[in-house]
């Protein structure tokens, strides 16, 4: 496990991008790392574990809406790099899907200062384009609160020279109790043992050599949230 001291290039970030999510059984998962060998590189960071906290309604409004499949749909999260504590940098994410292009508004931020925002008052950032749309955004919603922790372990890679990223997520879980960034890295486990999920992350068209690799490993494009299907398994339990 990696503590990840930043993971920004500054406090605030937007991205605009495609996302392709593919569920990885453990021997794709092999097959996969081993042919992106001489293609793209780990970033610095290595295995990184990563938590997520995401804000909804009461009446969780937001993951629903998410559920149905809209050619528009917007999420909230609060999301840290390791375990945080209220001195630690985390990142309050925005993000929003449009016919398939992903928008994400990204800023740095620490947990008091997020706790305080969602309560209704301040800014989260000194002011700008950003602040106003995640200030809209909560103030549209109202009663925001923490919903659900989805966390898991991530390998990052990086193509030299390009805009090209794919990120494995091992071991994805979640928690809809002890809602917190600061409580532990535990939850119950989204996928079957040794399963994962690949998220690539390209600006125009994937490579053709990227292609070529999925189509020999069988791995097929397919449509997955991991805070809905959290909270799917958990509308199964209850």
């Amino acid at each position: 496990m990696t503590e990840v001291k930043t993971a920004a290039q500054g406090p605030v970030v937007v991205m605009k991008r495609y996302e392709l999510k593919y569920i990885l059984s453990g021997e794709q998962t092999s097959f996969l790392v081993k042919e992106l060998e001489g293609h793209m590189q780990i970033d610095k960071y290595g295995l990184t574990s990563i938590a997520s906290l995401y804000y909804d309604t009461p009446d969780y409004r937001l993951i629903r809406a998410s559920l149905e499949k809209p050619e528009f749909k917007e999420k909230i999260r609060l999301r840290s790099y390791g375990m945080a504590n209220d001195e630690s940098p985390v990142f309050l994410e925005l993000k929003r899907k449009a016919y398939g292009i992903v928008y994400k508004r990204r800023v740095q931020t620490t947990i008091p200062l997020v706790k305080k925002f969602f309560t209704g008052y301040g800014d989260i950032c000194a002011g700008g384009q950003i602040n106003t749309e995640i200030k809209t955004f909560r103030d549209y919603y109202q009663n925001l609160e923490p919903a659900c922790l989805i966390i898991y372990d991530r390998t990052a890679y990086f193509e030299p020279g390009g805009d090209l990223r794919l990120t494995i997520d091992h071991n994805p879980r979640y928690r809809f109790d002890n809602l917190s960034l600061s409580y532990s890295m535990d939850g119950t486990s989204l996928l079957k043992p040794g399963w994962s999920v690949l998220e690539i992350k390209v600006q125009d068209a994937m490579p053709l050599w990227l292609a070529d690799i999925l189509s020999r490993g069988k791995i097929y494009k397919g449509s997955f949230s991991k805070y809905g299907e959290a909270y799917r398994q958990q509308l199964l339990k209850a």
